[in-house]
């Protein structure tokens, strides 16, 4: 079976969609789109219909590219107001020859969180830290080992459940089934995961347009995460402001002319712009780079306090990811703020080699996990429509009818 599945992260500025294929344990990318986003607001959805038609016409990139209808698809929730509790859960394996299935990795792990989830809150992840056999043998994949008796410890992640209604509902009105839910926190790290880190703890920090994310992450488990409102559209603000251009002008120097430190930057290198007052101005690049290295060299800081707020344990590696971290010379500014102790992220996947597409690609491989755990695989589309992608048949109609996926879509229901 073509294990392929398609991703969306639902960013403040852009939708970004990947399509993508897990095949002996590599992530091939069959498709990248996305859209800007319109409807959000602060990280949240405050215009549904704007949110919808951008939605709409995003995932019609994706499927114009692959030439199928994406009815199925992983989701990215808002990271506001998240809560974390650690659990345990018990079961007794029934089967007659006491080999642990798939079935019985998602009862006991259901069995962790019953009766423990506030009816305010929605669940979005669960993540087993430790599963128990027999009370004796610890193991972080119990699939097919003997036992009598299942123990486990999770730590359940949760976010409000108004956060992530509109988002179902606008997937609804697009008869799309959400068929996961998942933290961009999660996504980064399964998509910059490396063998050193599942033992260490360290920090993740994803700066995006409107937003910093800051995750820290125990062994390979999320323990916390912040959100700080400010991004990389406070550069564009900086630069509006001080030139007096538009935002959409501000954004074009910043992503095109500017560097992200002063170092290497030339004033004899510039640009001309005409202002807001219809003046046509000078702008050397050393100038607009001292304004973008200031802005972000305070978006870095503010992430290291927060790392120190969030964990008093010492953190192994700091990772710095999000669209922003792609500007020339970030590394130079990211040094000089954290030393040697911090590193730009990097992607190796052949089509999204952009920090701005970790959060997509990591939730693919996050269900991956999630399936191979309990032994199960999974495709967004059916042997008739995988056989349309390889070319063997004419586009055929796809049915629109789908319901809604229940807690945890198709990891808990099939």
């Amino acid at each position: 079976m073509r294990k392929i599945m398609a991703g969306i992260d639902i960013g403040s500025d852009t939708i970004k969609i990947i399509v993508a294929e897990i095949l002996k344990n590599k992530t091939n990318i069959l498709a990248v789109a996305e859209n800007d986003s319109k409807g959000i607001k602060h990280g949240l959805i405050a215009n549904k219909e704007a949110f919808v038609a951008s939605l709409k016409e995003a995932i019609k990139k994706a499927e114009d590219i692959i030439g199928l209808r994406i009815n199925k698809v992983l989701v990215t929730v808002p990271s506001f107001h998240v809560e974390f509790m650690l659990c345990e859960g018990l079961t007794t394996i029934t089967n007659e020859d006491k080999v642990v299935r798939g079935n019985d990795i998602v009862r006991v792990m259901q069995s962790s969180i019953y009766n423990k989830v506030p009816d305010t809150y929605e669940i979005v992840e669960i993540i087993p830290t430790n599963f128990i056999i027999n009370e004796e043998e610890i193991t972080k994949n119990p699939l097919n080992c003997m036992a009598n008796k299942l123990y486990v410890k999770t730590i359940v992640v949760m976010v409000p459940k108004e956060n992530i209604k509109p988002i179902l509902e606008s997937f609804s009105q697009l008869n799309i089934e959400v068929i996961d839910l998942s933290l961009t926190s999660i996504g980064d790290y399964n998509a910059l995961e490396r063998e050193k880190m599942i033992s260490q703890i360290g920090a993740i920090i994803n700066i995006g347009e409107n937003n910093t994310t800051v995750s820290i992450y125990n062994k390979g488990v999320l323990t916390n995460t912040s959100v700080i409102e400010i991004g990389g559209q406070n550069i564009d603000n900086d630069i509006s402001f001080i030139y007096k251009v538009t935002k959409s002008d501000a954004r074009n120097l910043k992503e095109n002319f500017g560097l992200a430190h002063k170092r290497l930057a030339q004033a004899s290198n510039t640009q001309f712009v005409t202002n807001k007052l219809g003046e046509n101005i000078q702008v050397n690049q050393y100038e607009l780079s001292e304004i973008i290295m200031s802005r972000l060299e305070e978006i870095l800081n503010i992430a290291k306090k927060q790392i120190n707020y969030l964990t008093k344990k010492e953190i192994h590696y700091i990772i710095v990811s999000g669209g922003v971290s792609e500007m020339a010379d970030f590394s130079l500014t990211l040094e000089s703020v954290f030393g040697k102790s911090a590193k730009l992220a990097r992607l190796y996947e052949i089509g999204v080699r952009n920090n701005k597409y970790s959060v997509c690609l990591g939730i693919i491989k996050n269900y991956d996990r999630k399936l191979k755990l309990r032994g199960k695989e999974f495709s967004i589309f059916s042997s008739e429509e995988l056989d349309e992608l390889s070319g063997k048949h004419k586009k055929i109609n796809i049915s629109d009818n789908s319901v809604l996926g229940k807690l945890f879509g198709y990891f808990f229901d099939n």
